[in-house]
């Protein structure tokens, strides 16, 4: 599985590249800090499964590459933003100083709102043979990475902190904020291919069970994980005092969720039968992940 995903990524790397190279101009300073973050690592998690939701559907990487691309940018704004001191104060991102550290917080900020620009800049140039389809997924990008997705999630978490919520206040906060982003990856794989309305439903179903195992295996890496391993210090969430599932559940608890939304996500793939194989051992992979 990791040298399948090893190739997926090469190829994902490969076209953000392309997107945003090195430029030798008086502002080179914000590529250098764009491309500082969005080169630090990572999954590639979102442009994964939204190639592969196309994939299932008989579409390629070419499919969805300018919104694969474009969502990992939204998604590296999202990291950049979040270690800020306003938010969580991280020091570390995958093992690196965070990019307020390395840049500062005036370039930091900037850079994330640059990488954001440069994703809606890709897909608006994004010429598909199905308009209304580019302008449907257009729609998606934008609402989940806004207000009542992504950005209202850590709106949410920001006012929960050191206080005590419950569970469904919990799946809320991260209903949007991590999982938003991750429907719509799937869900715009699934469009740009051509999917029907009740396939999207499928996929979207598929999806959001998938952030939630996904977020929960999160919460118990940072009690049980190593920090060598993460790329941050463990225990970083319950020093911020945010509300986490192994804090609301305990960890055994924690585990059995984890397993529960993990075989929901795999059900709602069903009706693909084969062409879901691969999606099938990414979610098997992501749930009993490391880091």
């Amino acid at each position: 599985m990791k040298a399948e995903l090893r190739e997926r990524i090469e190829v994902i790397d490969t076209s953000l590249d392309a997107y945003l190279p090195v430029r030798d101009v008086p502002q080179s300073e914000i590529y250098e800090a764009m491309r500082y973050s969005l080169f630090a690592g990572g999954k590639r998690l979102r442009p994964i499964l939204m190639w592969e939701c196309a994939r299932m559907l008989g579409g390629s990487w070419e499919t969805v590459r300018p919104f694969a691309c474009a969502l990992e940018m939204i998604h590296t704004y999202s990291l950049i933003h979040d270690d800020l001191p306003a938010m969580d104060n991280d020091d570390l991102r995958r093992g690196l100083p965070t990019n307020h550290i390395k840049f500062g917080e005036a370039i930091a900020i900037l850079a994330g709102d640059a990488l954001l620009n440069k994703a809606f800049e890709i897909v608006s140039e994004y010429e598909h043979k199905d308009v209304s389809r580019a302008m449907r997924a257009i729609s998606v990008l934008a609402s989940s990475s806004g207000t009542e997705g992504m950005i209202g999630g850590q709106v949410v978490d920001l006012a929960s902190e050191g206080k005590d919520i419950t569970l469904p206040e919990l799946q809320y906060i991260h209903l949007l904020k991590t999982g938003a982003i991750i429907r719509s990856a799937c869900v715009i794989g699934g469009i740009l291919a051509g999917a029907e309305d009740d396939e999207i439903l499928a996929i979207d179903e598929y999806a959001k069970n998938l952030g939630i195992a996904f977020q929960i295996r999160d919460d118990i890496l940072d009690v049980t994980g190593s920090e060598e391993e993460l790329g941050k210090p463990i225990g970083s969430d319950a020093g911020k005092g945010k509300n986490t599932y192994v804090k609301l559940l305990g960890e055994w608890r924690s585990e059995m969720l984890v397993n529960e939304f993990s075989d929901k996500a795999k059900a709602a793939l069903s009706r693909f039968g084969d062409s879901a194989d691969m999606l099938i051992k990414i979610t098997d992979y992501l749930i009993t992940r490391k880091n």
